[in-house]
C-alpha cells in the first residue's frame, strides 16, 4: 500500500475520530463536520485518481440497480435490526444512540446532505479510491476485504457495536457491488444516498 493511500485512510480515520468519539461529541455540528469531511475526501479522491471521471458511467441501468440495491440493504437491515434487539440487550439502546445524532437538527436538511455529499463522498472515498487503488496492487478481493474492515474500523471510535456491524454490512454490500458492477461509482452512489435518506429520515428502523 503506497505512503498516499495510507495517508488518505489516516486521515479518514482521524475526521471519524473527530464525528463519533465521546471525547468530541457536541463540540462542533455532526452533520456539519460529516459534509466538510466528505467534500475534503471527494477532493482527496479527485487530485489522487488519474482517470477519476471515468468511474461515473450513468445509464438506465445503474440507476435501477442503485434503486433496487437500496431497498434490499434496507430490508437486510429491516431484519438485522429485529434479530438483534430479540437477541441482545444492547442492540435497541445502542440503535438509539445512533438515532439521537439527528435530534435538534432539521431533517430536511440532513436528507439533502445524506442525499448529495455524505453519501457520494463516502462511496467516491472508500470505494472509488481506496478500494480500487488496493485493488490495483494486490488484487479485487484483497481489496474488498481490506476497504471493507478498515471502513467497519473507523466507525470503532463510537464504542457502538452495533454502528460498527452496520459499518461491516455495508462496507461489503458496497464493496461486492463495486466488484461487480466493473468499478462504477454511479449505482454504489445512488444505493448509498438513497439507503441513507430511507433509513436516517423516511424510515427509521428501531
Amino acid at each position: 500500500m503506497n505512503s498516499r493511500i495510507l495517508l488518505a485512510i489516516l486521515l479518514a480515520a482521524g475526521l471519524w475520530f473527530f464525528m463519533f468519539s465521546p471525547w468530541t461529541a457536541g463540540i462542533t455540528n455532526f452533520w456539519l463536520t460529516m459534509s466538510i469531511s466528505g467534500a475534503l475526501l471527494i477532493w482527496i479522491s479527485l487530485i489522487s485518481t488519474k482517470d477519476f471521471w471515468q468511474q461515473f458511467r450513468v445509464t438506465s441501468k445503474d440507476v435501477a440497480l442503485g434503486l433496487v440495491s437500496a431497498i434490499a440493504l434496507y430490508g437486510i437491515f429491516y431484519l438485522g435490526n429485529y434479530l438483534s434487539t430479540a437477541w441482545f440487550d444492547f442492540a435497541k439502546p445502542q440503535i438509539g444512540n445512533i438515532y439521537s445524532m439527528k435530534d435538534g437538527s432539521n431533517p430536511y436538511i440532513i436528507g439533502l446532505l445524506l442525499l448529495v455529499v455524505i453519501g457520494p463522498a463516502e462511496e467516491i472515498f472508500w470505494r472509488g479510491f481506496v478500494q480500487r487503488a488496493v485493488g490495483v496492487k494486490y488484487g479485487d478481493w484483497t481489496a474488498f476485504v481490506v476497504t471493507t474492515l478498515i471502513y467497519a474500523l473507523v466507525h470503532i471510535w463510537s464504542f457502538n457495536f452495533m454502528l460498527i456491524m452496520a459499518a461491516l454490512v455495508c462496507g461489503a454490500f458496497w464493496g461486492l457491488m463495486f466488484m461487480y458492477s466493473k468499478k462504477n461509482l454511479v449505482p454504489l452512489i445512488i444505493s448509498h444516498a438513497v439507503w441513507d435518506v430511507a433509513v436516517f429520515i423516511l424510515f427509521p428502523i428501531g
